[in-house]
């Protein structure tokens, strides 16, 4: 089974006190990208401890669920389509909120991608709660993903 992060899951990376994760839980959910199974997940998280049971209490919460599984009409998945979302609820965010809120998406999908080699640098990126401290990852998270990738980010943290 596939398991894709959900819009509170989205959110639950931003704000943690959205939903309460036990350590190993966000380690598996950091994970969870849409194109790696549960076994996969579980296969290289096992040195973190995560099991099947933290797994499950994802889907129970709310946080991730099967890929296709009753999906909204629209979900938007790309920081182009959430900045529109973020500007209606926020209207009198600054410049720079506003490219925090379209990089910060784009930078949790780069590292968590990495796996476990990417790790640190995406707890970094997660607890990155400005646009100054997503910025000062930019080149950590360019060295590890390569230029190709990064370039998305690199034009949202400019925009």
């Amino acid at each position: 089974m596939i398991l894709v992060k959900t819009q509170l899951g989205h959110h639950a990376l931003k704000d943690r006190s959205a939903v309460a994760l036990s350590p190993r839980q966000r380690a598996a959910f950091i994970m969870i990208d849409g194109r790696r199974t549960v076994d996969q997940i579980l296969s290289a998280s096992q040195a973190a401890g995560v099991t099947a049971d933290d797994i499950d209490r994802l889907v129970q919460t709310g946080v991730a669920q099967e890929a296709g599984a009753d999906l909204p009409a629209y979900a938007p998945t790309t920081a182009a389509e959430l900045a529109p979302l973020a500007d209606a609820a926020q209207p009198t965010r600054s410049g720079n909120q506003k490219r925090y809120d379209a990089a910060y998406p784009i930078a949790c999908q780069l590292t968590a991608g990495l796996g476990l080699r990417g790790f640190r640098l995406n707890l970094s990126v997660e607890g990155a709660r400005t646009y100054d401290d997503l910025l000062a990852l930019g080149m950590k998270i360019k060295e590890a993903v390569g230029d190709d990738k990064f370039e998305p980010l690199r034009k949202a943290l400019k925009n």
